[in-house]
């Protein structure tokens, strides 16, 4: 995150995304706000449960073609968590309507938020990467959410504002035609 200004930094209270997004907040002086509607999803009766042992299950195939259609024995449904998920997201937002949020969550929630976000039905969710500690940018405002990295685990460099030549500071995003040409060339 070197470089990206950032105006806020939530979380969900367990540890190890707390402690996570703790580095980032000390290095920012910025006070961790944690959620309980950034949790991971309720597994109910599958929690502990190793994925061996749960590959076994007849609803496992359910899990793995529809999960918009599962619920988790006696624990939480993907629909259900992903519409706690994105109502947070949008108070969040809304909170801070032209600031950058850093928002700790857990895999699984990344993948439903970066699916939802590039219009893709929950059911293709699972086709998202999202590996522990990576990181996924997405840009929301201006009326389309735009996806602008996706599980990084590399520098946010190129995210950080850039001075314009005579003209006001710009915001980042992905690198352009030229810097790609230049990366690739060495």
């Amino acid at each position: 995150f070197e470089g990206v200004p950032l105006t806020a930094l939530y979380s969900s209270p367990l540890e190890r995304c707390v402690e996570t997004m703790e580095p980032l907040a000390e290095a920012r002086r910025l006070e961790i706000r944690t959620s309980d509607a950034l949790i991971e999803m309720d597994a109910g009766a599958w929690t502990g449960r190793t994925l061996r042992s749960l590959r076994r299950l007849k609803l496992w195939e359910t899990v793995q073609r529809n999960p918009s259609r599962f619920s988790f024995p006696r624990g939480e449904s993907f629909v259900d968590a992903e519409a706690r998920v994105l109502d947070e997201i949008e108070r969040i937002v809304s909170r801070h309507p032209r600031g950058r949020i850093a928002v700790g969550t857990h895999g699984d929630l990344v993948r439903v938020l970066i699916s939802h976000y590039t219009g893709a039905h929950l059911d293709q969710f699972q086709r998202v990467m999202a590996e522990p500690a990576s990181v996924s940018v997405v840009h929301l405002g201006e009326g389309v959410p735009r996806i602008l990295l996706v599980n990084d685990t590399g520098s946010l460099r190129r995210f950080a504002p850039t001075k314009v030549r005579d003209g006001p500071a710009k915001g980042g995003g992905p690198p352009s035609k030229a810097d790609r040409k230049r990366k690739l060339r060495g």
